[in-house]
C-alpha cells in the first residue's frame, strides 16, 4: 500500500500547478532579463520584448534565436547559456503576439513585417551582421529575414521549422473567425495531448510539462479571448504564407536540422483523414527540402520530433555549434 501511495504521489507531483497568466506575462519570470522595443503602427505604439545578453569579454559575433508559434523566447535558455559560454552575444526576441510582447486587436501579420519588426530591433542594438536561429514557425520567419536581408545575416540555422510544404494544396482553408473558435477551446488538456502526440510521439515527461507553462497559464486567465484571436491570427499567417518555395533563394550557409519523427503540420487536425498521414512528414521533407537550398547541409536526428532541444539536448547542441561555432 505504502508503494502504491509513493507512485500516486509521484504522478501528482509530475503535473505542474499551473498560474493563470495575463497577455504580456507581467508575472512570469524569463531567464535573462527583458527590454521592449516600440513599434508604431497607425499611430498605435506596441511593446516587442527581446533579452540582449553579452558574454563575458568580447563577443565572436551575435546569435538572434526565433521561437515557434507554441512557445516564446523564455523556451531557448539553455542554448543561450551555451551561446554565451562560447563567446557569443545573444538576441531573443518575442514576436508581436507572443509572449511579453503585445497582443494587438488588429495588426498586419505577416512573416515579411515580422522579419522586418526582427531585423529593425536586432540593427536598433548596434548589431550589423548577425547569425539567424529559428524553430518551427521561427524557422519560416529565418527564411523569410535571410531572403529580405542576406547582407546583414552570416548563417541560417532551421530547427524543425514549420512550411517545409504547401498545407493549401491538401487541407481546406479555415479562416481565422473558425481557427479563433478553435483555440477558445484550448486547456491544460488538449495543449498537453497535442504536444504529447504531435511532438513527443505519444510520450510524456514530467520535464515537458515546462514547455506548457505559459500556453496552460494563458487559458485560465481573463486576457485569454485576446490570446486566442492573435494566435488565430498568426495561424492564418503560417497557413497562407508557406515559405517551402522560397528556399532555392537563399544565400547565406543554411543548416536544416530536422527530427525525423516530427509530424507538425498546421491543419492537420481539421485535414481530410485520406491525407492526414501525408502531412508533416519530416522523414520526407528535409530530404526534399535540402535539394533547394544551394549552399545548405542537412542534419538529422532519427527518432526524434519537433524538440529536439529538449528531447535530445546534447545532440542537438552538438550539431548546432558545430555549425555556427566552426
Amino acid at each position: 500500500m505504502n508503494v502504491l501511495i509513493f507512485l500516486i504521489l509521484s504522478v501528482g507531483l509530475s503535473m505542474a500547478a499551473f498560474l493563470p497568466q495575463d497577455a504580456e506575462l507581467t508575472k512570469f519570470t524569463y531567464p535573462f532579463p527583458v527590454k521592449f522595443h516600440e513599434i508604431r503602427v497607425k499611430k498605435k505604439v506596441y511593446k516587442m520584448a527581446f533579452m540582449d545578453i553579452q558574454p563575458q569579454g568580447e563577443a565572436k559575433g551575435t546569435v538572434v534565436l526565433l521561437h515557434g508559434k507554441n512557445f516564446s523566447g523564455h523556451y531557448w535558455e539553455r542554448t543561450a547559456k551555451d551561446l554565451l559560454n562560447n563567446k557569443y552575444r545573444v538576441i531573443i526576441p518575442d514576436q508581436i503576439g507572443f509572449g511579453k510582447s503585445s497582443k494587438p486587436e488588429a495588426f498586419p501579420y505577416s512573416l515579411q513585417f515580422l522579419a522586418k519588426l526582427t531585423h529593425e530591433l536586432v540593427t536598433k542594438q548596434k548589431v550589423d551582421k548577425y547569425i539567424l536561429v529559428g524553430h518551427s514557425m521561427g524557422g519560416m520567419l529565418a527564411t523569410r529575414q535571410a531572403l529580405m536581408f542576406p547582407d546583414s545575416i552570416q548563417k541560417l540555422a532551421l530547427i524543425n521549422p514549420i512550411g517545409l510544404e504547401d498545407w493549401r494544396i491538401k487541407v481546406p482553408y479555415k479562416d481565422v473567425n473558425e481557427l479563433y473558435q478553435i483555440e477558445l477551446k484550448n486547456d491544460e488538456t488538449k495543449i498537453r495531448d497535442y504536444q504529447k502526440n504531435v511532438y513527443y510521439d505519444g510520450q510524456w515527461k514530467p520535464e515537458y510539462e515546462k514547455g506548457i507553462e505559459v500556453l496552460v497559464g494563458w487559458t485560465l486567465h481573463k486576457d485569454f479571448p485576446r490570446i486566442a484571436w492573435n494566435s488565430a491570427l498568426t495561424t492564418d499567417m503560417v497557413f497562407t504564407q508557406p515559405v517551402v518555395y522560397e528556399f532555392k533563394y537563399l544565400k547565406v550557409p543554411t543548416l536544416l536540422l530536422i527530427g525525423t519523427r516530427d509530424r507538425t503540420a498546421i491543419g492537420k487536425g481539421w485535414a481530410p483523414d485520406s491525407v492526414k498521414n501525408e502531412l508533416g512528414r519530416y522523414d520526407l521533407l528535409g530530404k526534399a527540402v535540402i535539394k533547394d537550398i544551394p549552399n545548405g547541409t542537412l542534419k538529422e536526428l532519427p527518432g526524434i520530433g519537433h524538440m529536439p532541444q529538449v528531447e535530445t539536448y546534447d545532440q542537438y547542441w552538438k550539431t548546432l555549434s558545430e555549425f555556427i561555432v566552426k
